[in-house]
């Protein structure tokens, strides 16, 4: 079962059989260059697909979660070991002077007991089911570690994608906020030429200047969302100091055809939260029964051979029996641990539900939102549109004269806001996505579609 699960590991792992990441470095086609020890050198794009498989293979959570699961698979192991036999061995010298003696019979008793050897041996026959039960738990408790291991993983992915999608827009916001410093500066220098033929007043050269000073400190603002948000990524990738690479992707439109039955139905198959809920409850009804189990006795095989005497080899003797052992019963500590574990037992029951009903809450939460993020984006598609043909007409009007500057930012601004909030709306439909994602406990369809907006 463990090498079926360290297979799974594996595969979960891409980087991990391949070896450790060695350099990092970008390109000038836009293609990452990763060198990857004991394989073959290749070219990557770092595309979603490829952040995740990075943060899987780094990220040191993943990595903490995994080893708790190792760590209870050893418990498993140490429970087993008192099924097996259990070896002493033991050599004394003890010099022994018998007071009593001496004073009764007015003479000194007073010799050196030697023992060359005692090997004793205890075997565990039967206890009456208690060490099954504790094996019970430990196995339980071991499912449960790989449940919140499952958990971890869809975190990291979740987290990921978040970030991976937040490089997106600030890459898009940039390219807003250069359209804008574009557009302000060819709107500057066709005022300033007006202005030298004495077409336009000193006032329109004075607002085009304050026009374009405000969005390049916009562009300024936007670079560094760029930076952050790498710096973002990175750190959930688990390489924050990986050498700059350049992400390969867009911000696509990927349509949910799914009812809200469907996202719960598969939430009850994949969600591992549910999954571990279930687990402690039945952890806690084996502990019920471990604990009813504490007035039983052991059953239990002890031998020695021993070899001594007066002299080192002078004596020797044996000694096998079978022994019922009881435990020394304290009736009202018992009692009370027994309630303590029925307690315990309807505390996880309860828990379980609450799990349960706060999955159900999240999953509807998160499937509200993603339509409501769904039904922004004909509405910010077409606010793009309007805004660009507002613009084109106001474009057209400053350079016949009909047009002032102010009218003229305001068309500008119209259309960097509208396209801001289009490409705004499509990273929250895709946080929204990812997040039902999270909340099912695994990805949905994989392809986007543009909407045919310009970029």
């Amino acid at each position: 079962m463990k090498k079926l699960f360290l297979f799974i590991c594996i595969l979960i792992f891409p980087l991990a059989y391949g070896g450790e990441i060695q350099d990092i470095t970008p390109s000038t086609d836009k293609d990452v260059s990763k060198v990857v020890s004991g394989s073959v050198s290749y070219t990557v794009d770092m595309t979603l697909d490829n952040c995740i498989k990075i943060a899987l293979g780094n990220n040191p959570e993943i990595l903490s979660a995994f080893e708790d699961i190792l760590v209870n698979d050893t418990k498993i192991k140490q429970i087993w070991s008192n099924f097996f036999p259990q070896f002493s061995w033991q050599t004394s010298w003890a010099h022994i002077k018998q007071l009593q003696l001496s004073d009764a019979f007015n003479f000194n008793l007073e010799y050196e007991y030697y023992i060359l050897g005692q090997i004793s041996l205890q075997q565990l026959l039967y206890d009456f089911g208690v060490t099954q039960n504790q094996l019970t738990i430990q196995r339980l408790g071991y499912e449960s570690s790989k449940k919140t291991f499952a958990e971890v993983v869809n975190d990291v992915i979740y987290n990921t994608k978040n970030a991976y999608y937040g490089v997106l827009y600030s890459y898009e916001a940039e390219k807003v906020a250069q359209m804008n410093v574009d557009n302000y500066q060819a709107f500057y220098n066709q005022a300033k030429a007006l202005y030298s033929i004495g077409f336009n007043p000193k006032i329109d050269v004075t607002i085009a200047q304050v026009n374009l000073s405000k969005a390049k400190m916009s562009l300024i603002s936007a670079k560094n969302l760029i930076n952050t948000s790498l710096a973002k990524l990175n750190n959930v990738m688990g390489v924050p100091y990986i050498e700059k690479y350049n992400i390969k992707g867009d911000l696509k439109y990927t349509p949910l055809n799914m009812t809200f039955a469907d996202t719960v139905e598969k939430a009850l198959e994949s969600r591992p939260e549910l999954k571990k809920a279930q687990i402690e409850v039945e952890k806690a009804r084996q502990n019920v029964k471990l604990q009813k189990k504490a007035y039983f006795p052991q059953l239990e095989f002890d031998g020695y051979y021993q070899e001594g005497g007066k002299h080192w080899t002078s004596n020797n003797g044996w000694q096998i029996g079978v022994y019922l052992n009881f435990p020394i019963i304290n009736g009202a500590l018992i009692y009370n641990q027994i309630k303590e574990a029925n307690h315990l037992y309807n505390k996880e029951l309860a828990k379980a539900k609450t799990t349960q009903n706060n999955v159900y809450l999240e999953i509807q939460t998160s499937y509200l939102k993603l339509h409501e993020k769904e039904n922004q984006l004909p509405v910010a598609t077409l606010q793009v549109k309007q805004a660009l043909e507002n613009y084109e007409l106001s474009k057209g009007r400053y350079k016949v004269g009909e047009a002032s500057p102010i009218e003229m930012r305001e068309a500008q601004n119209t259309l960097a806001d509208s396209k801001l909030q289009y490409f705004k709306s499509l990273y929250e439909y895709n946080i929204a996505k990812s997040e039902l994602e999270k909340y099912i406990g695994m990805n949905l369809n994989p392809d986007g579609v543009f909407l045919g907006i310009k970029k």
